[in-house]
Order: structure tokens, then C-alpha cells, then sequence
């Protein structure tokens, strides 16, 4: 019997059958790209809690909008929620070893570490500003990690791979299979926790249960390991040998290394035009070596989804969020930061709300049903593979 498998490559279908629970991805996964990296510098050009939390809810709505149902987008909640745990444990760890002496909300016994360890003083008077603008700093870290949890719950890691430079083709892998660990992790407990429920009837049974799920999850993370591996291998992933042009790109990237290090030695004493020079230099060589390293690469792209108009439009789009947050830091809006000394409730500003609304241009397109060609030589949106 043949079984069906989704492919992601994109293209538009056209057959007669729609395939439950399945659904092409509508918008290219460089304009992904682009939407995350646009949020994330959104976010520290107005790190106010009150913008924060807009950009939370952002990351939110395109997990809900462009999320498709499984392991990834069920990952939102757990890489959020592991944020929002670090940054609580953050709040305490501040709170108990920086002292102040105005709005003091508790005291606690205090004692002086060893030398060894610092020599500073853990414990006495806890004051609001220290700890709500610990709250504030670790409030801007949970929403980079919500918008590139919504990133890893909404593009496709197969399309991200195949845009990947030819000279990051490697490095572009490892990065995939690594934003792919965590909810492929969810996934293997949801399994066994099923797997236990049906082998128990349906009862609860705590004796134990900590083991019984636990090994199996360890067991088939190691199992797919190896199977990747093996697989990684069989198929001579970088088994060949270096070629006289990465040897030149090699060479031009650590000239491109040292023209930066020398240009940021350079800016830090202030000989701003030889900083300039050296900049530029190494951004050059820098271009060099990827247009090096890619043309040595002879990797073949099978089917490579293009960027169509409307994935321009998209991604200028939420370029245009960052650029006005940009604007309005020049001109001085003082709502864009927030400081708790005196204590205050942070300021909302209608013109910085207004310049994240272009985070949102990705929901002016919705995911549309994938479909499978019942009986045809041809499928696009769907691989036949014998079971």
C-alpha cells in the first residue's frame, strides 16, 4: 500500500483531492526570514514592556494564522513558557544580589560571598526599581525568543535549507536540524505518553511513570540521531575534499576577520576614518568569500520555490516596522524606553504602536489547503513513497 507524504517545495497545485491536516505554506521562507529578524530589531529600538507584549501577540497571531498542526507550532508555548522561567529566575537572581535604598519592598538576611566567588553581598533590601527593570530586560529576551519560536513554528525548515547560500550549505543544515530538536522532543513525549495510556487502559499509574517515559523518549532521540547520521553519511555530507577555490575563500575570510577586528580596534580609539576604511574592506571580503565558497559548491536545488511579488510586498513591508521605530528613535519619543526610577507605569505612544502594525503584513495571506492528485503521474504538492 503507498502512503502519502507532504512535500514543501511550494508549488501551486492542482488536483482534485485535499489532503486533511495538510496546507502550503504562503509565504517563501526568506520572507520568514525577514518578518523575524524585522521583529527582533523592532524590539530593541523599543524595548518598553508595553511594545514588548505587542510583538508577543503578533508572534502569537502568526502561530495561530500560519501554523501548521504539529510538533512545530505546539513548541510555541513550551519555548515561551522556558523563557518566562529564565527570566523569572533572573528577577531573583538580581534581586537578591543588588541592594538599593529607595522603595524597598522586602529585606532579607544578608551575607557576603568569598572572595573566590566575587566577594559580593547576596541578600538584604529588595527594592522595585532593581526588580521591575530586571522584569523589564528579561521581558524584551521572552519576545526575541516568541518571535523566532513563531519563526520555527511557521516556515518551512526544507525550503529554509534550500535558499541557503552555497557556502553555508553545511553549516545552513546543522542550524535546520538543531531548530528542528525541540519540537521533534514534544512530539516523542506526546507518543509515549500515549503509547503508556493505551498499554494502561486509559488508568492513570504514577509507580514508575517517570521511567516509562523518560528511556523512551532518550531511546528514539538517539535512534534518530543515528538514522540521521547514517544518512548524512551514506550521502558523503562534506566527505569531499577542499578545492583550490575554498582554499582562496578560506584565506579571503580571515583577511575579512582581521580588516573587522581591526576596524573595531580602530573605532574604540576613535580613529573613526581608518575604521571606515577597514570596515568596508572586510564587509568586501566578506562578500568575497561567500561568492567564492558558493561557486566551489556544486549543490543542485531540486525545484526551487522563487519569491513572487506579493513575498516582496511582504517583506518590505515589515522592513517598514523597524525603519519608522528607527525614525522615531531619532526624533527623540521618549515612550519607546522604559525606566522604573521613579516607579511608573510605562508610557504608550499611538505613533510607535502604529509603526509596528507592518508586522502584520504576513496575515494579508492565508495558508492555502494542499492538495493530492488521487490518480496521475504527476504530484506536486504530495511525494508517493511504498510503505
Amino acid at each position: 500500500m503507498p502512503k502519502t507524504k507532504a512535500s514543501l517545495d511550494g508549488a501551486q497545485p492542482r488536483h482534485s483531492h485535499v489532503e486533511s491536516g495538510d496546507s502550503e505554506r504562503a509565504w517563501h521562507a526568506v520572507t520568514w526570514v525577514v518578518w523575524a529578524l524585522a521583529a527582533a530589531a523592532s524590539l530593541q529600538l523599543a524595548p518598553s514592556p508595553v511594545y514588548v507584549v505587542l510583538v508577543i501577540g503578533i508572534a502569537w497571531l502568526m502561530v495561530a494564522e500560519h501554523g501548521l498542526d504539529g510538533p512545530y507550532a505546539r513548541a510555541f508555548p513550551v519555548l515561551v513558557g522556558v523563557a518566562v522561567f529564565f527570566a523569572l529566575f533572573r528577577i531573583v537572581l538580581i534581586a537578591l544580589t543588588t541592594q538599593g535604598n529607595t522603595d524597598v519592598l522586602f529585606t532579607v538576611p544578608s551575607f557576603r560571598m568569598p572572595e573566590l566567588l566575587g566577594g559580593f553581598t547576596v541578600g538584604g533590601s529588595t527594592t522595585a526599581p532593581i526588580v521591575l527593570q530586571a522584569g523589564s530586560e528579561g521581558l524584551v529576551v521572552v519576545g526575541v525568543i516568541a518571535v523566532f519560536a513563531a519563526f520555527n513554528a511557521v516556515v518551512s525548515h526544507y525550503e529554509l535549507v534550500q535558499t541557503t547560500p552555497r557556502a553555508f550549505y553545511e553549516l545552513g543544515l546543522i542550524v535546520v536540524v538543531a531548530l528542528a530538536f525541540v519540537p521533534s522532543t514534544i512530539e516523542a513525549i506526546r507518543d509515549v505518553r500515549e503509547a503508556d495510556r493505551a498499554r494502561t487502559g486509559g488508568r492513570v499509574v504514577r509507580r514508575g511513570r517517570l521511567v516509562r517515559q523518560v528511556v523512551p523518549v532518550l531511546e528514539r532521540g538517539l535512534e534518530k540521531a543515528v538514522t540521521l547520521a547514517e544518512s548524512l553519511d551514506s550521502r558523503g555530507f562534506a566527505h569531499s575534499g577542499t578545492t583550490a577555490r575554498e582554499r582562496g575563500a578560506g584565506w579571503a575570510g580571515v583577511a575579512s576577520l582581521v580588516a573587522l577586528g581591526s576596524g573595531f580596534v580602530a573605532l574604540v580609539a576613535r580613529e573613526d576614518t581608518l575604521a571606515l576604511v577597514l570596515g568596508g574592506v572586510g564587509v568586501l571580503a566578506l562578500l568575497a568569500t561567500v561568492q567564492a565558497a558558493s561557486r566551489a559548491t556544486g549543490r543542485i536545488r531540486y525545484r526551487p520555490r522563487r519569491l513572487t511579488t506579493a513575498d516582496r510586498f511582504c517583506i518590505a513591508g515589515s522592513l517598514l516596522a523597524p525603519i519608522l521605530l528607527a525614525a522615531l528613535v531619532i526624533t527623540g519619543d521618549n515612550t519607546l524606553t522604559w525606566t522604573p526610577n521613579p516607579v511608573a507605569w510605562p508610557s504608550f505612544g499611538v505613533l510607535p504602536a502604529l509603526a509596528f502594525l507592518p508586522l502584520l503584513a504576513p496575515l494579508g495571506r492565508r495558508p492555502v489547503p494542499a492538495r493530492v492528485e488521487a490518480d496521475g503521474p504527476t504530484l506536486r504538492a504530495a511525494q508517493v513513497a511504498p510503505a
